[in-house]
C-alpha cells in the first residue's frame, strides 16, 4: 500500500455544494485549462467520457477497499508486532503519510461498513452478505468521501434509516430492491442525515449556563462555516503541514489565525468539537 496510493485517495471528487455523490464538479471549480486539441467528433467524445466514466467508478472502488483494508489494519493493532509504538507512527514511518488522513480513511471505513451492514441486513439483500474487505467495497454507492466523512459520526442514525426505508419499499411491493433502488435508498439517506440539523440538547435549568451554551454553538456553526470555505482552498487531500503552506497568506489576507482556520478547517472534515480545542474553543 504505497504512500502515493493512499494519498491520491484521499482526494475527494466532489465539489463545494456536494451532495455526496461522487463526480459531480462545477466548471467554475477548474484550477486551469489544458490546451485546445482538434476538435472532436461526437463518437470520440462519448467514448472519452465512458473513459473517465469507468476510471472515476475504479477510483471510488480502489478508495472504499482502501479504507476497509485501513480500518482492519488499526482493529488488529498491526503496530505492534512491528515494533511501532503508535498507529500514528507506524503510518508515518511505513507510508509516509499524516495521522490526519489515517483517520480521514478510518472515518470512511467505518461510514461503509455501517452502510454494507444495514444493506446486507435488509430484504431481498443476499447479493450483499458476504463479508470482508472486498465485499463490503464491491457495492457502489456513488458517495463521495467528503459525505462519508460526514457521516461518519452518526452512522447508527444513517443505518437505521436505511433499514427503514428499504423495509417499507420491500412491504409495499411497489418497486423491486434491486441494484439501482438500493444505491438510490442510500444516497439519499446519507444526503438526509447530513443535511438534518443536530438533535436538540436539554436546555440547562441555569440560563447563565444555557446562554453560554447557545453563544458556543453559534460559534462552532460559524466556525464549520469558515472551515467549509478553507477545505475550499485547501481540500481534504493536502496533510496539515500542506494546508499551512496554502492557508497562511490567506489567513493573513483575512486577518484570521492561522491556527483557527487550520481547526477550522479539521472541524469541516471530522464534524468533532474537539478538534477546536485549544484554538477556537
Amino acid at each position: 500500500m504505497p504512500a502515493l496510493v493512499l494519498l491520491h485517495a484521499l482526494v475527494v471528487l466532489a465539489g463545494p455544494e456536494d451532495d455526496g455523490v461522487v463526480g459531480e464538479h462545477t466548471e467554475d471549480q477548474e484550477h486551469g485549462a489544458e490546451p485546445v486539441g482538434p476538435p472532436l467528433t461526437v463518437a470520440r467524445a462519448r467514448e472519452m467520457t465512458a473513459g473517465l466514466r469507468e476510471a472515476l467508478d475504479d477510483v471510488q472502488r480502489s478508495v472504499a477497499l482502501l479504507a476497509a483494508r485501513v480500518r482492519a489494519a488499526h482493529a488488529a493493532r498491526v503496530w505492534a508486532p512491528l515494533g511501532y509504538s503508535s498507529w500514528e507512527s507506524y503510518c508515518d514511518a511505513e507510508f509516509g503519510i499524516s495521522r490526519a488522513q489515517t483517520y480521514r480513511l478510518l472515518n470512511v471505513a467505518r461510514a461503509l461498513a455501517a452502510i454494507h451492514d444495514a444493506v446486507a441486513a435488509g430484504p431481498g439483500a443476499s447479493r450483499t452478505r458476504d463479508t470482508g474487505p472486498a465485499a463490503a467495497a464491491a457495492l457502489d454507492y456513488g458517495l463521495s468521501q467528503r459525505a462519508l466523512i460526514a457521516v461518519s459520526g452518526r452512522t447508527d442514525v444513517v443505518a437505521e434509516v436505511i433499514t427503514r426505508r428499504l423495509a417499507a419499499l420491500a412491504h409495499s411491493g411497489l418497486q423491486a430492491l434491486d441494484t439501482a433502488t438500493v444505491r438510490a435508498v442510500v444516497r439519499q439517506a446519507v444526503r438526509d442525515v447530513r443535511t438534518a440539523p443536530p438533535p436538540p440538547a436539554d436546555p440547562p435549568a441555569d440560563p447563565t449556563v444555557a446562554a453560554l451554551r447557545a453563544v458556543v454553538d453559534d460559534l462552532a456553526a460559524n466556525t464549520h462555516a469558515i472551515g467549509e470555505l478553507m477545505l475550499e482552498v485547501a481540500p481534504a487531500y493536502l496533510s496539515d503541514t500542506d494546508a499551512t503552506n496554502v492557508l497562511a497568506p490567506l489567513c493573513e489576507a483575512i486577518g484570521e489565525n492561522l491556527e483557527n482556520g487550520l481547526a477550522a478547517r479539521r472541524y469541516a472534515l471530522s464534524g468533532d468539537r474537539r478538534a477546536l480545542h485549544g484554538t477556537v474553543l
